[in-house]
């Protein structure tokens, strides 16, 4: 099992279950954190009220993140082929990957959004301050922490999705862990893979931590 070959397999499926991760990520977030402040300015006592927008909003996000990613994964394979050109493969894979992960974000940053002080906002208005002055200056700037928070649990959950598109030849950990683990009955390479997909995650929320300690101005 230790040989060249398979230690060498091992890093770059590492890394490449890291760049679908942070892709991911990052794009889920472009999606994802506009509709969770949409739905906070839209919701019945937000700064712009909009019962069509945040009923819409609401739809799609609950639709979307009651499909199975392992089913929302193949039925968007025709998508993902039109929009990269294969159904298969690292790069192929965000594409499900940031459909899945950004209805998500959206109800996490909605969540954090909501956890800011009425009075911070209040004091915000009565000041003149306008609708996205308020919406950078004091949701986002309160919420920060919790949004960081939010940012890791979301790196921590795509990257479990990320090893669920093993099955479907996605790549990354998730297709070392079905080729070698169940296909060939490998099991200590399929234990490895575990091993290292539970440490990515506590990396991830080590650095997650130790920012969101950082942002905190109560430990200051």
């Amino acid at each position: 099992m230790w040989d060249v070959q398979n230690i060498s397999m091992l890093a770059k499926e590492t890394w490449i279950t890291i760049y679908m991760t942070l892709s991911s990520t990052a794009l889920a977030y472009v999606i994802g954190l506009p509709m969770g402040i949409a739905l906070v300015l839209t919701a019945k006592d937000g700064l712009k009220p909009n019962p069509v927008i945040y009923k819409i909003l609401d739809f799609i996000v609950n639709i979307v993140r009651s499909v199975p990613f392992i089913i929302l994964l193949i039925m968007l394979m025709p998508f993902t082929k039109l929009i990269v050109g294969k159904s298969y493969g690292p790069t192929a894979t965000i594409v499900p990957l940031t459909i899945a992960a950004a209805p998500f974000i959206a109800r996490m940053v909605e969540s954090s959004l909501l956890e800011v002080d009425k009075g911070v906002i209040e004091a915000a208005q009565s000041m003149g301050a306008g609708v996205w002055h308020i919406v950078w200056k004091v949701l986002l700037a309160e919420a920060r922490v919790s949004l960081i928070v939010g940012g890791t649990i979301a790196l921590a959950t795509i990257l479990g999705y990320s090893a669920m598109s093993g099955a479907v030849g996605g790549g990354g950990l998730g297709d070392v862990a079905i080729r070698y683990g169940y296909h060939r009955y490998q099991v200590g390479i399929m234990m490895v893979t575990v091993v290292l997909l539970i440490l990515l995650v506590q990396i991830m929320q080590y650095i997650g931590t130790k920012i969101s300690k950082k942002m905190d101005k109560r430990n200051r």
